[in-house]
């Protein structure tokens, strides 16, 4: 996994820590932007070894008002940018690799989830930053996947362990994304391509829609620090984790197999309401938060730690960058990619 820059680096931080939130380190005072960079070049080797302490750190007090001056911090903290794959939510591309974090709804809270986690390679560190802090709620949730792999029931993680993880997608206009959105390309040979490249299996039916199966590993092991997590989006797209009257609706127009996303067992097994509320209750006991205030950023490990949003009121604006990438095959996953089910 390649790491922040390569630089001399002073790792004298004072980190704050509370139960319930991530890591946080406040910053010295400074009068720009340039001399917050500067700052952040000469602690890179600090800020990093409390990354792959905690998995996620928030950095308070920097002078971060704008997308321009996002991306100054992004590039004294993170060497190499990493791309946006496969995509399934709807950003803002601001330029330079700087994204809104999501443009999903405000009433709508997200999930805990590993960034890319059914793509072959993937972020190794995302970095946010609060632009316009809102008025309520809307903090970016942080968990611990380390610790979620631990408090897994036994048995489930005895059985993702052998099997994997199934995402199925199908694509559409009316929900989820489009597949030439998804795949950046309205010829479908080019998204032929780049399924065969990525071990994507691909249907194409009657009326020219789209339907893919990717079979994952749920467990990774971390690159540079040698731990196992759960890293996956198994319980985020789970049709039984949809708001009831949102899956009521979806079902009744596109059945339970045309769900827009739906997960299953890498065996291709459909785990039961109770198993899937075990998986959710575990990222409820790991999730930690922390108020948005502006200029803050927040730098967290992909690999260790996922991420989510709360639903918020008033103005919000927070910026994501993605970098230094990792290969799947780098994470010794515990199953192989596959396009089809595990044993089959």
């Amino acid at each position: 996994m390649t790491t922040f820059a390569d630089a001399p680096a002073s790792t004298d931080l004072t980190v704050l820590r509370e139960p319930g939130k991530p890591a946080v380190v406040v910053t010295p005072g400074h009068a720009d932007i340039a001399a917050a960079a500067a700052w952040l070049s000469a602690h890179r080797a600090g800020i990093q070894a409390e990354l792959h302490r905690s998995g996620a750190v928030l950095l308070r007090g920097l002078p971060v008002t704008d997308a321009a001056d996002f991306a100054t911090a992004r590039d004294a903290l993170i060497a190499r940018r990493a791309g946006y794959k496969e995509k399934a939510t709807p950003r803002t591309d601001f330029g330079e690799g700087v994204f809104s974090s999501t443009d999903l709804p405000a009433a709508q809270p997200i999930r805990l989830h590993n960034e890319n986690s059914y793509t072959l390679d993937f972020p190794g560190v995302l970095l946010f930053g609060c632009v316009t802090a809102p008025e309520e709620g809307g903090a970016t949730t942080v968990g611990d996947m380390r610790e979620a792999l631990r408090l897994l029931p036994a048995d489930l993680r005895d059985r993702f362990e052998k099997a994997g993880w199934l995402l199925v997608r199908n694509y559409s206009e009316l929900a989820g994304l489009p597949w030439y959105k998804t795949f950046a390309t309205e010829e479908k040979a080019v998204a032929e391509a780049y399924c065969d490249e990525n071990t994507i299996g691909y249907e194409w039916l009657d009326d020219d829609s789209l339907v893919t199966r990717q079979r994952r590993s749920a467990i990774v092991t971390h690159p540079v620090t040698g731990e196992r997590v759960w890293f996956n989006h198994f319980a985020f797209w789970n049709g039984r984790t949809l708001d009831p009257d949102v899956r009521d609706v979806l079902v009744e127009t596109y059945g339970e197999e045309g769900l827009p996303f739906n997960t299953y067992l890498g065996d291709g097994t459909r785990l039961t309401d109770a198993e899937v509320d075990a998986v959710n209750e575990v990222y409820d006991r790991v999730t930690r938060r922390e108020t948005w205030q502006r200029g803050d950023l927040m730098l967290v490990d992909n690999v260790l730690c996922a991420h989510g949003r709360e639903a918020f009121k008033g103005d919000r604006k927070i910026l994501v960058a993605m970098g230094e990438p990792v290969a799947l095959a780098d994470c010794s996953p515990a199953t192989q990619p596959s396009t089809t089910v595990f044993g089959k």
